[in-house]
């Protein structure tokens, strides 16, 4: 099929999503292997529960968020993916979101790096990645000019990018992490991974 014919997916996530996290270590792969794409979109999920009126999957000591606390793990294993429970969370992450769309302006390969960076920074070396200097250091870790990101988190205009992104969010339909979009199908939670690469090796079903 001609490059037309194959329009990028669609990885919509927060960095304080473990689902989120489980995907982005395989969609990439997943994608190339059917000659596609990936298009990286952190967003906000407090922003996203706030406009859609839903509620985060682990709250309180309930039996649900236990189950979803041992899901965590338990799907990190069967994916073969590292996994460390961090001592905090969720976190907030608008500075890593606002540091990706920094880079993202600059250089898309590094861009990619500095995503799994923060992912496994937090969800392997329970990292606080809330923290504008830990996400520094993360970046600085993949060569980014810290002194220039500082800067760039507190700018009016990479703050508009990130509000923009999850208004662009919640326009397509997007309601939580991870969200894979594709063809126009919409595909939630990591555990989907199997039907989206039937969906890519076959056209749609």
């Amino acid at each position: 099929m001609s490059a037309s014919a194959t329009p990028p997916l669609d990885f919509y996530f927060d960095f304080s999503s473990p689902y989120g996290y489980l995907l982005a270590e395989k969609i990439d792969a997943v994608a190339a292997r059917h000659g596609r794409t990936v298009n990286w979109h952190p967003i906000l999920l407090g922003v996203i529960f706030q406009a859609t009126g839903s509620r985060p999957p682990v709250d309180g000591n309930s039996a649900k968020s236990k189950y979803v606390f041992n899901d965590f793990a338990r799907s990190a294993r069967f994916m073969g993916v590292p996994y460390n429970p961090p001592s905090r969370f969720p976190l907030p992450t608008q500075n890593a979101a606002r540091a990706f769309y920094w880079l993202q302006g600059q250089d898309a390969a590094l861009t990619r790096r500095f995503a799994l960076a923060v992912y496994r920074a937090f969800f392997v070396a329970d990292r606080d990645i809330s923290a504008p200097e830990v996400v520094l250091e993360i970046a600085a870790e993949q060569g980014v000019d810290r002194e220039q990101l500082a800067a760039a988190l507190q700018s009016p205009e990479i703050k508009a990018l990130l509000k923009g992104a999850c208004e662009q969010a919640l326009a397509a339909g997007v309601f939580g992490s991870p969200h894979l979009i594709v063809d126009g199908e919409h595909f939630f939670g990591a555990d989907r991974l199997p039907q989206i690469e039937q969906w890519l090796a076959s056209g749609g079903f």
